[in-house]
C-alpha cells in the first residue's frame, strides 16, 4: 500500500497466517522484531473504502423508562436496588424518549453503523413469548426506521447483561441449562421482528463478565457469588445459547435476511514481565481464560483452550462430541471489545499470572488474527473514560480513540490483519454499570440534571466525525519528508553542557624521569634528581576531544565556561589563570581542526547555581551586584578568549520554571549589560556575535476546533519564551498577555522595567538561538490525571499516539517552533542550539536517535525552505555520554569510547548539507579551509619509549606512557 507497508513487508512481517495450537504465541516475538522506532511512529494513511464506522450504546445504559409501557424489571432494575446501592440506571440518558436526539447526534457523527442492544425484559417482560409487549417492540421498529432514514445501518446485540429478572428469580438466570432454548426462542423473535432490516448481529455481550462478574465476583448483575465453579457452568450455557441462536438463523433466515452475527468478546491485553518463554507462555494462558474461553469453541474445535482445561480440571464442563459441533463454527466474524469495559478494570491479578497488563489493540487484533485463522475482526466496542466532572472538552478521551484506531489502521496496512470496522464506545453518556455515574463515556455530554438530557458534541465526538470524513489519517504534505538543502554558510555543530578540563601537566609537558616497578604493581616511582631534555612540542589540551569532534564532520562546537571556576572570589582581577588558559587552548584546537567554538558564558542548571562563591551565598541572582559582576566576567572571557571565540551565548536556558520573575528579571539586565559590553568595547575588533539561547519545546494546543482552544497554548509560550523574549527582541517589556494575566491574579510578582532598564535591554540580540528536545499539549479542560498548573489554569497532556523517550518525540514541534519565532520577530537569524533525545547509552545503535536526528533536522529543513525562517545553523545534542549522560553521539564502556550509529547518520547530512533531491545537480559551494594538517586520529595503542634497563625489572623511562598514539586513519578530519 503506502511506503511504510512496502518496507516492513519487506522485511517479512507480512505474511498469511494459518492456524496452528497455540499460534499467538508468536505474537510477542514478532512485535519485538519490528524496527524500532519506525515501527512506532505514526502511520499516515486510510482505512478501505468499505470499512464499517460505528458507534454504539447498551440498552440499559441509555433507555431509562424502566417501568414505562409494559417493560419488565431486569436483573439490572433489582440489582442497583440491592445491599447498599443507592444509584440507579432508572432514567440513564432517557434514550426512550430522545429517540430523535440520538438520531441526530449519530447523524452529525456521520457513522456508517450504530450498534445497540434490545432490552429483553421491554420486548418479553417477563423473558417469555407468551408475555409479548408490542409497545417496547414498536419503540425498535422506531428506532432502526429512524436509522435508515438517515442511512445509517443497525449493529443489534440481543442480550447486553440484562436479563430479565422474572428468569433469574425463577430459573437462576443463566446458571440454568434451560435459558438456552428460552434465549433462542427470544433470538427467533427478534429475528423474525427485525431481520429485514438488520445485517449485524450480536447474540451476546462479552461473556466473560456475565459469567465471571455476574455469577462469580457479583461485581455486576445479578450479583452472585461464593460458588467458584459456577461461572465456567454459566460460561457453558452462554456459549451453547449463542450456538443455538447462530444455527436458527443460518438455517431459517440467512437466505433471506442475508445477516451475520457473531458473539462479542472483550478481552485485555498481555505482554511478559520477563523475557523467558515460560512468561510467554503465561501470556497466552492468560488470553486463553479470557478470550480464549469462548473464542476457542466458536473458531477452531466446539473445545475450551488446553491451558484452561489443564488448570482447572473437573470445575470445567466438557462438551460432548455432539455439543462441540453446535458450537464450533458459529461465528461469521470476530466480534472483538476492548478497553475500559474490560481492561484495567475487571481483570483481577489471578488472570495475569504474573504478567503485565496491556492496552495494545495492535497486538490484540494480531494475536485474534493468528489464534483463530485469519478472521474478520469488527471492534465492536473501543474507547476510554473520563471523569464524572468532566463535561464537553474531553482530551484524554479523545487521545485514546485517536491510539485505538490508529493502531487498528497499522493492524489492516501494516500487518495483514482483516478488520472490517470500529465502534467508538459509546455514543452518549450514561450509566456505567459498576462505576455507576463516576465516569462517563460517551461522544456526547449529557447533562444529568436537565429534564431532557441535553445532549452536547464533546471534543472526542469533533475527532471521531474528522477521522469518519477523512476514512483515518491521510497523508498531508506537511506529514512527508522534504528534499533540498541549507545553505553553504549553514553552521552543523554539536553541544555539549560542558566540556572535561584536563589542567594537571600532561604527558607531553612533563620533564621528570620516572621507575617504572614492573615486577610489582606496575607504580610510576618518580625519580629524583633527574629531568628529561624539552621535547619541543607546542602545548596541547584536547587532542582527543577535538578529534572526537571533527569526526562528526561539524564546523561548530558549543560549550559552556564555569563561571563559578573561573572566578571563584568573585573577582575578575584574580581569574583562575590555568583553567582559563585551557580554555583559550582548547579553542585555538577546534579553530585548528576547522572547527568555530561557540561558548556560553553561564549555563543554567536546578542542581548548582554556577555563580562564584560571594555571590551565590548572597541571594544569587537577586542580588543587585550579581548582574554588574556577570558583566565583568564577560569581559573577562571576551578579552581573553574573544581572538579564537566568535559566536557568545551569555545566558543558556534562563527561562526555567523555577527561576522566579524577579530573578529572571536581574539575568536579563545582566545579559543586556554584557551584551553592551561587548558592543562597545570588543566587537569592533574582534567581530563576533553574541544573544543569549531560549529553551523552546514547542506548546500544542491539545485540540483545535476553535479560537478558544488556542489560547491557553499562546499563554504558555509567552510565559515559557516571551518572558525572555519580547523584553530583548521585541518591545522591551514582558509580553502584554502574560502582563495582563497576572494582573488579574492580582499578582505583583512580575517586575516593571524603569524606562532605564527597557532601553538597556531592548534590542540586545544578534540572533536567536533555542534548545528544543520535544513538545507537549495544552488544554484548559481540566483532567484530574494530567498535570495541571493552576497560575496559568492549563492542563499539560501527550499525544498516547508518540513515541516517548522518556520525553514525547515530535519533529514537527520543531518546524512550528522556529516559525513562532519568525511570525514574532520577523526575519532574525534563528540557531537551534540544542536538539537531541535520551536513550539508553547501552544502545550504540540507538535507532532512536537516528529516527530523531533525521526528522527533526527534516523539520528544520522545511523551516528554512518552504516557511523561509532565517535558519543558520543546527547543533545535535550531545557530545558524549560522559558529560550528558544518554544524550551522546559517542558513549562509553569503562575507558572505551564508542562511535554510535547516530554519529554516522548525522555525518552523513552534514556530508550532503541537507537531503539532496536524488539526480539533482550537487550544491555548488565555495572551498572550505584546508583540513586538519595532520591526517591522524589519535587510537589507543598503549606503547612506551624506554631509555635503559636498571637491575632487576626496574625500567626508568620519561616521563610519557602514552595511551593515545597517532595512527594513520583512512580519512582526514
Amino acid at each position: 500500500m503506502k511506503a511504510l507497508l512496502t518496507f516492513v513487508t519487506f522485511l517479512g512481517f507480512f505474511t498469511p497466517v494459518t492456524a496452528k495450537p497455540n499460534a499467538g504465541l508468536k505474537t510477542w516475538g514478532r512485535f519485538n522484531k519490528l524496527p524500532y522506532p519506525a515501527d512506532k511512529a505514526f502511520l499516515y494513511d486510510t482505512f478501505p473504502k468499505d470499512f464499517i464506522w460505528a458507534v454504539g450504546t447498551a440498552a440499559y445504559q441509555v433507555e431509562g423508562a424502566f417501568e414505562k409501557d409494559g417493560k419488565g424489571l431486569s436483573i439490572w432494575d433489582t440489582f442497583t436496588r440491592g445491599g447498599t446501592r443507592m444509584i440507579t440506571g432508572d432514567v440513564g440518558s432517557d434514550s426512550y424518549h430522545n429517540i430523535n436526539a440520538d438520531i441526530r447526534a449519530i447523524k452529525q457523527l456521520g457513522v456508517s453503523h450504530y450498534r445497540f442492544s434490545l432490552s429483553w425484559s421491554r420486548i418479553f417482560p417477563n423473558g417469555t413469548r407468551g408475555s409479548y409487549n408490542e409497545i417496547g417492540t414498536n419503540y425498535y421498529r422506531t428506532l432502526i426506521k429512524k436509522l435508515k432514514e438517515i442511512r445509517v445501518e443497525p449493529v443489534v446485540t440481543l442480550y447486553h447483561w440484562d436479563l430479565p429478572d422474572h428468569l433469574q428469580q425463577t430459573l437462576g438466570g443463566w446458571s440454568n441449562p434451560e435459558l438456552v432454548g428460552i434465549f433462542k426462542d427470544y433470538a427467533d423473535f427478534c429475528f423474525q421482528a427485525f431481520g429485514d432490516d438488520v445485517k449485524y448481529w450480536i447474540t451476546i455481550d462479552n461473556p466473560f463478565v456475565v459469567a465471571r462478574h455476574g455469577y462469580g465476583t457479583g461485581v455486576v448483575a445479578p450479583g452472585i457469588k461464593n460458588d467458584p465453579d459456577l461461572p465456567f457452568r454459566v460460561g457453558h450455557n452462554l456459549l451453547k445459547a449463542h450456538a443455538a441462536a447462530w444455527r436458527l438463523y443460518d438455517r431459517h433466515y440467512r437466505p433471506r435476511h442475508h445477516g451475520k452475527l457473531s458473539m462479542a468478546l472483550a478481552s485485555h491485553w498481555i505482554k511478559p514481565s520477563r523475557t523467558r518463554l515460560e512468561s510467554l507462555r503465561e501470556c497466552q494462558c492468560s488470553l486463553d481464560h479470557v478470550l480464549g474461553w469462548f473464542a476457542r469453541p466458536l473458531f477452531i474445535d466446539g473445545d475450551y483452550p488446553p491451558c484452561m482445561k489443564s488448570r482447572l480440571g473437573s470445575r470445567l464442563p466438557s462438551f460432548t462430541p455432539e455439543e462441540s459441533e453446535q458450537v464450533k463454527g458459529t461465528a461469521d466474524f470476530f466480534a472483538l471489545s476492548h478497553g475500559a469495559a474490560l481492561s484495567f478494570h475487571l481483570i483481577n491479578d489471578s488472570l495475569k499470572f504474573g504478567q503485565q497488563e496491556d492496552l495494545d489493540l495492535r497486538m490484540l487484533l494480531y494475536w485474534v488474527n493468528t489464534e483463530y485463522d485469519n478472521p474478520p475482526i469488527f471492534v465492536v466496542q473501543s474507547g476510554w473514560y473520563v471523569l464524572g466532572n468532566t463535561k464537553t472538552k474531553d482530551p484524554k478521551h479523545m487521545y485514546y480513540l485517536k491510539r485505538f484506531i490508529a493502531e487498528a489502521l497499522k493492524s489492516i496496512v501494516i500487518d495483514g490483519v482483516n478488520v472490517i470496522g470500529y465502534t467508538a464506545w459509546s455514543l452518549m453518556d450514561g450509566f456505567e454499570w459498576h462505576r455507576e455515574y463516576g465516569i462517563r463515556r460517551g461522544l456526547y455530554y449529557v447533562d444529568f440534571n436537565t429534564p431532557d438530557m441535553k445532549r452536547e458534541p464533546k471534543t472526542s465526538a469533533t475527532f471521531y466525525r474528522n477521522v469518519i470524513q477523512s476514512n483515518g489519517f491521510p497523508e498531508l504534505p506537511e506529514n512527508r519528508p522534504v528534499q533540498g538543502a541549507f545553505p553553504c554558510d549553514f553552521a552543523w555543530g554539536v553541544s555539549a553542557n560542558s566540556i572535561q578540563v584536563e589542567t594537571t601537566p600532561t604527558q607531553f609537558a612533563d620533564p621528570n624521569v620516572y621507575l617504572w616497578n614492573v615486577s610489582n604493581n606496575g607504580e610510576l616511582l618518580k625519580l629524583e634528581g633527574f629531568s628529561a631534555p624539552p621535547l619541543h612540542r607546542t602545548p596541547h589540551c584536547a587532542d582527543y576531544a577535538t578529534i572526537q569532534i571533527r569526526q562528526i564532520g561539524v564546523n561548530h562546537f558549543h560549550f559552556s565556561l564555569n563561571w563559578s571556576a573561573l572566578v571563584p572570589t568573585g573577582d575578575v582581577a584574580h581569574p583562575n589563570t590555568t583553567l582559563l588558559g585551557y580554555y583559550r587552548c582548547f579553542s585555538r584546537q577546534l579553530l585548528q581542526a576547522n572547527v568555530t567554538p561557540v561558548v556560553t558564558l553561564w549555563h543554567h542548571t536546578r542542581q548548582r547555581s554556577s555563580l562564584p562563591a560571594p555571590l551565590d551565598t548572597a541571594n544569587r541572582w537577586l542580588n543587585s551586584k550579581t548582574p554588574e559582576a556577570f558583566a565583568d566576567y564577560a569581559r573577562l572571557c571576551y578579552r581573553e578568549l574573544g581572538a579564537y571565540v566568535k559566536i557568545w551565548i551569555t545566558l543558556n536556558e534562563p527561562n526555567d520554571e523555577m527561576v522566579s520573575y524577579p530573578e529572571g528579571h536581574e539575568m536579563l539586565r545582566a545579559h543586556a549589560l554584557a551584551w553592551h559590553a561587548y558592543d562597545r568595547e570588543f566587537r569592533y575588533a574582534q567581530g563576533g556575535k553574541v544573544s543569549l539561547a531560549l529553551h523552546m519545546d514547542w506548546v500544542e494546543p491539545a485540540f483545535s476546533f476553535s479560537r478558544k482552544d488556542v489560547e491557553p497554548a499562546k499563554r504558555v509560550l509567552d510565559f515559557c519564551v516571551g518572558w525572555f523574549a519580547e523584553p530583548i527582541f521585541g518591545s522591551g517589556d514582558y509580553p502584554v498577555g502574560m502582563r495582563s494575566w497576572l494582573r488579574q491574579l492580582n499578582s505583583l510578582e512580575l517586575p516593571v522595567f524603569k524606562k532605564d532598564d527597557r532601553q538597556l535591554v531592548k534590542g540586545t540580540y544578534d540572533f536567536f538561538a533555542i534548545s528544543h528536545f520535544s513538545t507537549k499539549l495544552v488544554t484548559h479542560a481540566k483532567e484530574d490525571s494530567y498535570t495541571y498548573t493552576a497560575m496559568l489554569e492549563v492542563q499539560h497532556m501527550i499525544d498516547t499516539t508518540w513515541i516517548m523517550s522518556p520525553r514525547p518525540v515530535v519533529p514537527w514541534g520543531l518546524r512550528k517552533a522556529l516559525n513562532w519565532v519568525k511570525e514574532h520577530y520577523s526575519d532574525v537569524p534563528v540557531y537551534v542550539m540544542a536538539n537531541g533525545v535520551q536513550e539508553d547509552p547501552a544502545r550504540f545503535k540507538d535507532s532512536l536517535r537516528v529516527y530523531y536526528l533525521y526528522n527533526y533536522i527534516n523539520e528544520a529543513l522545511k523551516a528554512y525552505t518552504l516557511d523561509g525562517v532565517n535558519l543558520k545553523g543546527y547543533f545535535a545534542y550531545a557530545l558524549n555520554d560522559q558529560r550528558d549522560p544518554g544524550f551522546g553521539l559517542y558513549g562509553q564502556v569503562h575507558e572505551e569510547v564508542i562511535v554510535k550509529a547516530s554519529l554516522s547518520n548525522y555525518r552523513n547530512i552534514i556530508k550532503h548539507n541537507g537531503f539532496p533531491i536524488q539526480g539533482a545537480e550537487p550544491q555548488l559551494c565555495p572551498s572550505l579551509a584546508p583540513p586538519c594538517r595532520s591526517c591522524h586520529v589519535l587510537g589507543k595503542s598503549p606503547v612506551m619509549g624506554f631509555l635503559i634497563l636498571v637491575g632487576s625489572g626496574v625500567l626508568i623511562t620519561l616521563g610519557l606512557i602514552i595511551y593515545y598514539t597517532a595512527k594513520r586513519h583512512k580519512e582526514c578530519y
